[in-house]
């Protein structure tokens, strides 16, 4: 059961779980939108936000695309791992994943413990708009971008499907999929 009042601002519906503790985290392929959606949903559930990977640069002194060049994927992997069991120490969190965060399965079932996941999903040209030129993104290196997405989605897929929810983003803004959201946590309250 969830109890409603209303946003002084927008004059919408405010969800404030009754279940305060659980996180709740998203997940989902890279430029699908976890930080902006997450980001507005936790101003939304007046709750914290937190960027995983934000997290770990201010934990590395480092920015993620540095992490993968100067010390490797590995490295970064091991960092993510430690911060994200770090957070999910932590109650009533509205996290920010990184899009890879789910393929140790260790994370996963951490995830799937400590926090309500939700995998968001777009179709690949709208991914592969999202992500740019790719700068930042050091996984999408190389001549296909497109193919090294679908790629990674298909290594990928699993672990996604195997989120507690899934929302496409696809067609959506930000606003409808945070509402696609709480109407999820509203039948999961």
């Amino acid at each position: 059961m969830s109890e409603q009042s209303v946003d002084s601002e927008s004059g919408a519906p405010v969800i404030s779980l009754s279940v305060v503790k659980q996180n709740i985290a998203l997940t989902g392929f890279m430029a699908v939108g976890k930080s902006t959606v997450a980001r507005q949903l936790a101003r939304r559930l007046k709750r914290r936000f937190v960027d995983l990977d934000r997290a770990i640069e201010k934990s590395a002194g480092l920015k993620v695309k540095q992490i993968f060049r100067q010390k490797g994927e590995a490295h970064f992997r091991h960092l993510e791992k430690e911060t994200l069991a770090r957070l999910l120490c932590q109650q009533g969190l509205v996290i920010a994943t990184g899009g890879g965060v789910v393929t140790d399965q260790q994370n996963l079932d951490l995830l799937r413990e400590k926090a309500f996941l939700i995998c968001l999903t777009a179709s690949t040209e709208v991914l592969l708009r999202r992500a740019g030129k790719g700068a930042n993104r050091p996984l999408l290196r190389g001549p296909d971008r497109k193919a090294r997405i679908e790629e990674l989605l298909t290594q990928r897929a699993d672990k996604y499907a195997s989120a507690h929810a899934s929302i496409d983003t696809t067609d959506l803004t930000v606003d409808q999929v945070v509402e696609k959201i709480i109407a999820v946590l509203n039948t999961e309250s």
